[in-house]
């Protein structure tokens, strides 16, 4: 498991963002899956939500290129398993990293079982970050056209980190970047720089209307079921 994303810190420069989506994963599985059931976490990296998913008895295999998850995701985007194998496929801050929209949704479509759930997130405004690739932002509506015209119907759509929040921690991630490469001193100086600048991203959060990070978040979360 991932500790930072796991477990998110104040003193991690993308700590609201982190918390956020980690609330969102352990809510909604929690919610829309029962125990026995099984999940598909398509692109997980180092699989940092396993323990949150399977505390809750939902079975947990993670998907991704290479050899160091449970599942591995070919060149042509197929995982290892039979069409309709699982109740729900996890996707986190992925999709951006997608070259091909229409292959990726294809296989969560085949893997789905029918009435099967999507949880899915996914930056609306952020910094290019190529890991290994990096294509493109969405808005609300775009988003949700994208899904849709691919097989999905949306249930839920929840913005995180409104504008104001996000130019700070953007101005956050660019300074910490700095300190961090001064000897001995520098980490902690972007420890405590960032808990200061989480803190107004905080505020900035809460005076920010709620109209206005629907339509300006920095990150996206996608609850859908095969339509």
């Amino acid at each position: 498991m991932t500790p930072e994303r796991a477990k998110p810190r104040p003193w991690q420069t993308d700590w609201i963002m982190l918390r956020g989506l980690r609330r969102l994963v352990s809510e909604e599985t929690k919610a829309h899956l029962r125990a026995g059931q099984s999940l598909v976490d398509m692109g997980c990296g180092d699989m940092p939500y396993r323990q949150i998913i399977e505390e809750s008895g939902v079975r947990y295999q993670g998907a991704d290129l290479g050899d160091q998850a449970d599942l591995n995701i070919d060149a042509a985007g197929k995982v290892n398993l039979p069409s309709q194998t699982a109740d729900a496929v996890l996707s986190v801050q992925v999709l951006e990293h997608v070259l091909d929209l229409n292959a990726y949704c294809d296989e969560i479509r085949r893997l789905l079982r029918p009435g099967g759930t999507l949880f899915l997130s996914t930056h609306g405004t952020w910094l290019y970050h190529p890991h290994p690739e990096d294509h493109r932002r969405w808005t609300r509506t775009g988003l949700a056209a994208d899904l849709e015209s691919r097989g999905f119907k949306i249930e839920q759509m929840e913005a995180l980190i409104g504008p104001l929040a996000t130019t700070t921690v953007v101005r956050l991630t660019g300074i910490a970047f700095f300190l961090r490469r001064i000897p001995v001193i520098g980490p902690i100086l972007s420890g405590l720089l960032s808990l200061l600048m989480n803190f107004r991203a905080l505020l900035e959060d809460g005076i920010t209307p709620q109209q206005m990070i629907e339509d300006n978040a920095c990150i996206y979360w996608v609850r859908a079921r095969l339509a």
